[in-house]
């Protein structure tokens, strides 16, 4: 507890306010929606940037050398599970103040890996984490939470829900503070992903969802559920390891964001030994990596839109980067798009595509400076030297020594 709380603190003081005017001299801009500037100046007043244009003059931050990106944005992470002092995973506790500050603990590491807005799916010690960041007494960034997982069946008593039962459920959820509905359509990777919920069933929560004014992203790992899914208008396809070139086609029709994801199982193969995984489940685990990639590329060659996501859980918190290196490195993304899915796309995923994701007058100053260029290798993306969230300066590593 200690250790975390002084981190908690540490980070708090480094918590600068927003200066009235900020610029900054960029050599190098990557503006989010696929075009690369050079030499540019970037005003931010309030918190919000007001203008781009060649840089003229004397700026508050020097960026030359760097590459300037907007913040990155993780449609699907869990920052309540964590590592305990034995480097053991943990995702439930009955300490409630420990799990609190576990979660604000990890909202703060992946803020520093350069993401200022992450979706945590979810976790009820998501909610006062996401509060206190937002009136600025706590750092971290941009926290939307799902608050629960929404299941066809009742885990406590075995009660099948009713389509009444579900709707209810999904508006209570809203009403306790949720920003999108998470529901499981399926099982997991090792259960082979086999529906667990009625069609009528993933109808009622992602009619009820998109009726009071929230997206529904779903885990769906087999093609049934996810299909199922895609026609009942939910917003996204979590997962979608057996995905169906027919079900793919029909995410296009109905414009679905797909979210397929290889950081969660390769942190799950290096960090096997804080996981009770039997030797069986490992072997699942690997084996999901290759369709994993087959349904990304097919994805991609159809013209899904594809946000990014990486299922953080205990030990990816921090390295969520990895996710763009595994993209390009195994599954022959361009940098480009991987990039795109992790700024531009993921903020038309997360509803926010006005605000966030982009290098533009009028969107929020969340912006990140790295070492070299990501366009050339994407490995760059995990060296950021330079924060700003909301115009307020969350890292500043100028000095530091170039990595290579």
């Amino acid at each position: 507890m200690r250790p975390l709380l002084a981190l908690t603190l540490l980070a708090t003081c480094t918590l600068a306010a927003a200066q009235d005017r900020i610029t900054l001299h960029a050599s190098t801009l990557f503006d989010g929606r696929g075009n690369v500037l050079h030499n540019q100046q970037v005003t931010i007043e309030h918190g919000k940037i007001v203008s781009i244009s060649a840089a003229n003059g004397p700026a508050d931050f020097d960026l030359t050398g760097l590459t300037l990106l907007p913040g990155f944005i993780d449609t699907h992470v869990h920052l309540q599970w964590h590592m305990d002092a034995h480097h053991k995973a943990i995702a439930a506790s009955p300490d409630q103040q420990e799990m609190a500050l576990y979660d604000a603990a990890d909202a703060w590491l992946e803020l520093q890996a350069g993401f200022t807005t992450v979706q945590s799916v979810g976790s009820l010690y998501d909610a006062p984490v996401r509060d206190r960041i937002h009136e600025g007494v706590l750092p971290g960034p941009h926290v939307l939470t799902s608050l629960i997982q929404i299941q066809g069946i009742d885990g406590k008593d075995h009660h099948t829900f009713t389509p009444d039962e579900l709707r209810k459920l999904v508006r209570d959820t809203k009403a306790s503070g949720a920003d999108v509905i998470k529901l499981f359509a399926t099982s997991g990777l090792g259960a082979g992903g086999g529906q667990t919920m009625s069609d009528v069933q993933i109808q009622a929560v992602c009619s009820e969802a998109k009726a009071i004014g929230l997206r529904s992203v779903v885990h769906a790992i087999g093609d049934p559920g996810a299909r199922a899914s895609v026609l009942a208008g939910c917003t996204a396809i979590e997962h979608g390891t057996f995905l169906k070139d027919e079900t793919l086609d029909l995410m296009v029709q109905h414009g679905t964001f797909f979210d397929p994801n290889l950081l969660v199982l390769h942190n799950y193969l290096e960090n096997r030994s804080s996981y009770t995984f039997t030797d069986a489940q490992l072997k699942t685990i690997a084996d999901g990596i290759a369709p994993t990639i087959d349904v990304l590329q097919r994805a991609r060659a159809k013209g899904v839109k594809i946000a990014f996501g990486t299922d953080a859980v205990a030990g990816a918190h921090g390295r969520n980067a990895e996710e763009m290196v595994y993209r390009v490195q195994e599954a022959g993304e361009t940098p480009m798009n991987a990039l795109l899915s992790a700024t531009s796309v993921s903020a038309a995923d997360l509803g926010m595509a006005n605000s966030i994701g982009t290098i533009a007058p009028g969107f929020n100053a969340d912006l990140v400076a790295i070492q070299g260029d990501p366009l050339a290798d994407i490995t760059a993306v995990r060296h950021v030297v330079f924060i700003l969230k909301d115009g307020k300066l969350m890292k500043n590593d100028l000095h530091s020594t170039p990595a290579h």
